[in-house]
């Protein structure tokens, strides 16, 4: 297909160098020139504007900071829609406000133009081995067209539901990601300060019941049932376990403030009388708070957990 590819950045530059390998043709725009230099060597067309790349492409995709900068790109003088016909096609790749990726799609709805949200993950190795993962929200039958195209920057990408969809689904691993970041800083602080050798630590705790699964791999059985009986580690051990952690951390003078977070729901829950229920149990409590329960149906979920691999 004849792509336009604007944004080539860290994320941006190998993600339309392979584009170019997968065969398709590519015209190309950034704010300097000079990203595009291995582009061009290698048979992409330059853009001087949005506009005109739009006009010259079937297909367009951006890779940008943010959502000041898509808005812009998109909505401005010489933007995409100003090029773009009824029934072209634009995949942002950007990490976007579900928000404003909502509203541009209705602008674009307007002139009969498809917008779908896609941000990746991956990092910038990723980019570069076409290893990333893309979260499509959008028209279903707009991503099954265009999946060959998307096929040739990521090894998974996945429509994940309506317009905004595949932005929240960025949010919530990203979010995730620095949480735990901010947790696992935490912890190792406590336990090297407590006198165990940093790489003695990692290479013990690695080995452990939360070492050997990946971070999204529990929330299944427990959570999206909204079950726990019967335990696999009672609340009461959990309590106990977290309970004596804060108090390490406050004989070493380690601040746990993300432990004492985690304490503070774990005696919550306690405090209702579940101290036999299983320890994840506190997770219910933010679904009280949030004013929804996270379910899904079980013959769904046994097929999810089958296909993921993972033990029911």
């Amino acid at each position: 297909m004849k792509v336009g590819f604007i944004g080539l950045g860290i994320m941006g530059t190998s993600m339309a160098s392979n584009l170019i390998k997968a065969g398709h043709e590519l015209v190309v725009h950034d704010i300097k020139r000079e990203a595009a230099a291995p582009h061009l060597k290698a048979g992409a067309v330059w853009a001087e504007t949005p506009r005109k790349l739009a006009e010259a492409v079937e297909v367009v995709m951006t890779s940008l900071p943010g959502p000041p900068e898509m808005e812009s790109v998109a909505l401005g003088k010489d933007g995409l829609l100003s090029g773009m016909t009824a029934g072209k096609v634009y995949f942002d790749l950007t990490t976007n406000s579900p928000k404003v990726v909502r509203r541009v799609h209705a602008v674009f709805a307007e002139k009969g133009v498809h917008l779908l949200d896609a941000p990746v993950s991956g990092g910038p190795s990723g980019a570069r081995t076409r290893k990333l993962a893309l979260w499509v929200g959008g028209d279903e039958a707009v991503f099954l067209k265009y999946k060959p195209v998307l096929d040739a920057i990521g090894d998974q990408p996945v429509h994940v539901g309506p317009i905004g969809a595949g932005s929240v689904t960025k949010l919530v691993h990203n979010c995730a990601g620095y949480a735990i970041q901010t947790a696992l800083a935490e912890v190792f602080t406590l336990g090297v300060k407590a006198g165990v050798e940093p790489l003695a630590l990692w290479e013990a705790v690695r080995q452990g019941a939360g070492g050997r699964q990946r971070t999204f791999d529990r929330l299944p059985h427990q959570f999206f049932r909204g079950k726990y009986d019967p335990p696999n580690f009672a609340l009461r051990l959990a309590h106990k376990d977290v309970t004596l952690a804060t108090e390490l951390g406050r004989e070493q003078g380690v601040p746990m403030r993300v432990a004492n977070l985690a304490l503070a729901d774990l005696t919550e829950a306690l405090n209702r009388g579940w101290g036999e229920r299983d320890s994840r149990i506190p997770m219910s409590l933010q679904e009280e708070r949030s004013g929804i329960q996270v379910r899904v149906e079980e013959t769904r979920l046994r097929e999810a957990i089958d296909q993921a691999g993972l033990t029911n």
